[in-house]
């Protein structure tokens, strides 16, 4: 997940007044691009660029087994600005790659402390997958952190393989290879190509908020939800369920054979030290 709202679908842009959100991603009535082009550099080189993590559930024990890096830019006048935003500005200003690294290499810092039984989710852009080197360089990132690749879940989405699936599964061939595990994120947003789960080194999908909104008062929205479940079971995929907002919500997908799901019904994106926090709490440990 690259972003959120109250959905628990990612990072929220709250802070900023619903009239200050432009209608085209990363665009700010009244600001000039060029201008957010260079807070951004800015921001880079300051390290303004913060990550917090979403916390993830597992719906056997209710406990609390890893949680999602997302990005969020604390700009000085505009206030918090969402990881989509963020990530649109930098498209434009050809940062993405050091973006990328700069969240990644923050976010294994940040949980450098975390337990081992605690997992780490990252999101993999369509250009850092589309570059040859990627995984070589990815590798070496995450080799001078003290996370173990097999703590951490890389996670791609739908936009990525459009651009070129044979390089995506070179790429996620090899990261798997070297022990990381892989997740399609967003299933369900976009058009559930199910080439993808047949030919990707997939470990995990992860179903975008559509799928679970109308769960379970939506007898086809049960119904879809049933045949992805049972699709995953049949490939042997862990399958996670994003912007979980209710109860309701959370005892449908359980009762549907869910593993594991994240939204704003127990946490929302929080700093490092509160993921940690809770995992050593009653609630975090499950019970409660």
């Amino acid at each position: 997940m690259t972003d959120a709202s109250s959905s628990g679908s990612g990072l929220r842009t709250g802070t900023l007044p619903t009239s200050l959100r432009g209608p085209v991603r990363g665009n700010f009535p009244g600001v000039k691009a060029a201008a957010l082009e260079t807070d951004l550099l800015r921001a880079l080189d300051r390290r303004e660029i913060e990550v917090l993590f979403q916390p993830q559930f597992s719906c056997r024990t209710g406990a609390v087994v890893g949680a999602e890096a997302l990005a969020r830019w604390q700009h000085p006048t505009l206030g918090e600005i969402g990881a989509r935003d963020l990530f649109a500005i930098a498209e434009r200003a050809a940062l993405v790659a050091p973006l990328s690294r700069h969240v990644v290499a923050r976010a294994l810092e940040d949980a450098g402390n975390w337990p081992e039984e605690l997992t780490l989710s990252l999101n993999i852009t369509p250009e850092e997958m589309g570059d040859t080197r990627f995984a070589a360089d990815f590798a070496e990132l995450i080799s001078k952190s003290t996370i173990a690749p097999a703590r951490l879940m890389l996670e791609i989405t739908e936009d990525l393989l459009l651009r070129n699936l044979e390089q995506a599964a070179a790429a996620l061939n090899a990261l798997r290879g070297l022990g990381f595990r892989t997740a399609l994120d967003d299933f369900g947003a976009g058009f559930c190509n199910f080439r993808y789960l047949r030919e990707l080194p997939l470990d995990a999908i992860k179903l975008d908020k559509i799928m679970v909104d109308d769960v379970p008062g939506d007898a086809k929205a049960v119904a879809v939800l049933r045949a992805i479940m049972a699709l995953g079971k049949a490939l042997e995929l862990d399958i996670y369920a994003e912007g979980v907002e209710s109860d309701v919500q959370r005892a449908a997908i359980i009762a549907e054979g869910c593993d594991y799901w994240q939204g704003f019904l127990r946490a929302q994106p929080m700093k490092s030290e509160g993921v940690l926090a809770l995992s050593r709490t009653a609630r975090g440990r499950g019970h409660g």
